[in-house]
């Protein structure tokens, strides 16, 4: 029977749900800022990959404690999602434990949460222990890995962790009540049996526990899930889509600027016809630059990348630039993206980090100019040339982000546009100009090595 409390869980619900959408829409217009970028090759080899790698966690096992850990709360989260279905059933119509006419499958699927719950806490415990205690270097040191960061690891553990707590104390009361009772509760529940005394056997305290460790799971559940925008872990839903979309050629093989194409060919064939200019909404001709000076002038895949980072620092951790102690931090690369796209869009979040300790004690680059733009607001030419390409941090994510697109848009900016290359690199475009070789002598004198080698001497 539908009573006050359940008109309550549907006001709660759709609050909470409706939140959660605003704030999608707010990601997916940041996220539109980008050009456009058609990515619908090979449909089946896209979903191979997002099984093997989204799914199945595959880049994660490169490294098995945190890949075991990660791999109870992924699994536990997929779940016990499940189980928070019922909820919603029983919550909108006021019934109890409403997918337990499942029989045998509803006791192993209970089974299998509470196994599952208690695996989360667990490994939640070794996490907070590894990121506060042991204080894992990845997660620790960066300039990026600002107050924000660090906090919001540590909330959402805890979060999880009493949302786990909040079940079992539902569950526990749920199966002490059913047997004062003398009935028997739908379900398996093998560690709730455990503490099944652990309460009181006052029929009237129990209730009460129940119905507050319900009533804090679910509100849990969507705060949490409202509280996503704002935190890294937003990759639990974004890591899907982005390893879905992620690149399929070789990594070494980088993409060609269209509006040079277009020249060259028609250069080359005086028949060739470029394009029409892309024109905006109001049929203004867009701008086409060569290469990337702010967020709009990367790919709508590169924007998605930005929001899928988990800010676990494994690319970082492998960039033998960083490694070797120059400014580069391809994990910094990617959080600046983001946080440029916000600034220059709309903060998907109910709350802004910033007010939150995420820039307490630093300070950003600033723009040489009046104007702020990710290249020199945010990102320095300095972190941009000190990549060596070698794709290591590509190689690493464990949701497939490309962060070496990003530095190279950027770079082909200051090439391109500003001719900002490093002297030495100058030099080499200059000798390839003009000698067509990038070494300072003409195409005439290139093969005088060999004849200075073969030819008898004439002594």
């Amino acid at each position: 029977m539908i009573g006050i409390s359940n008109i309550i869980f549907l006001i709660v619900a759709a609050l909470g749900i409706g939140l959660f959408v605003w704030q999608i829409r707010k990601i997916r217009k940041n996220i539109q800022m980008g050009r456009d970028l058609t990515l619908e090759d090979n449909p089946s080899e896209r979903i191979n990959k997002t099984l093997l790698v989204a799914f199945g966690q595959q880049k994660m096992f490169k490294r098995m404690l945190p890949a075991v850990l990660h791999l109870f709360v992924y699994v536990g989260f997929l779940v016990i999602n499940i189980e928070v279905l019922e909820i919603m059933i029983d919550g909108i119509f006021g019934t109890h434990r409403i997918l337990g006419i499942m029989g045998p499958f509803y006791d192993a699927l209970m089974a299998i949460n509470e196994i599952l719950g208690a695996l989360v806490i667990i490994a939640c415990v070794m996490f907070l222990w590894r990121r506060n205690v042991t204080k894992v270097p990845r997660l620790a040191t960066g300039v990026e890995m600002r107050a924000w960061p660090k906090m919001d690891a540590n909330v959402i553990l805890v979060t999880e962790i009493v949302l786990m707590l909040a079940l079992f104390a539902f569950n526990i009361s749920d199966l002490k009540l059913a047997q004062l009772k003398g009935e028997e509760l739908a379900g398996a529940f093998p560690i709730s049996s455990m503490f099944v005394d652990a309460f009181s056997s006052d029929a009237g305290t129990l209730a009460t526990i129940a119905s507050t460790g319900w009533w804090i799971h679910i509100i849990g559940i969507l705060a949490f899930m409202n509280y996503l925008p704002s935190s890294k872990h937003f990759h639990i839903i974004m890591a899907f889509p982005n390893v879905y979309f992620s690149k399929l050629a070789p990594k070494g093989k980088f993409t060609t600027n269209p509006a040079i194409t277009h020249e060259i060919k028609a250069m080359l064939d005086p028949s060739y016809q470029p394009p029409a200019p892309e024109v905006d909404a109001e049929g203004n001709p867009i701008i086409q630059r060569f290469g990337a000076k702010d967020v709009e002038d990367l790919t709508w895949k590169q924007l998605m990348d930005s929001y899928t980072c988990t800010e676990c620092g494994r690319c970082t951790s492998v960039c033998p630039a960083n490694i070797t102690g120059k400014l580069l931090s391809p994990r910094k690369i990617v959080m600046d993206t983001r946080d440029r796209m916000e600034e220059k869009g709309e903060h998907p979040a109910i709350f802004d980090p910033a007010q939150y300790g995420k820039d307490a004690g630093t300070e950003r680059v600033k723009a040489d100019t009046e104007e702020r733009t990710l290249l020199r607001g945010y990102i320095t030419p300095e972190e941009l040339w000190a990549c060596t390409t070698c794709n290591a941090c590509v190689e690493s994510c464990p949701v497939n982000i490309d962060q070496l697109s990003t530095i190279m848009d950027l770079r082909r900016y200051l090439v391109l546009e500003e001719s900002a290359a490093p002297a030495s690199l100058n030099a080499m475009f200059t000798n390839i100009e003009n000698n067509g070789a990038p070494w300072a002598f003409p195409a005439s004198d290139r093969f005088n090595w060999a004849d200075e080698l073969y030819l008898p001497s004439k002594n």
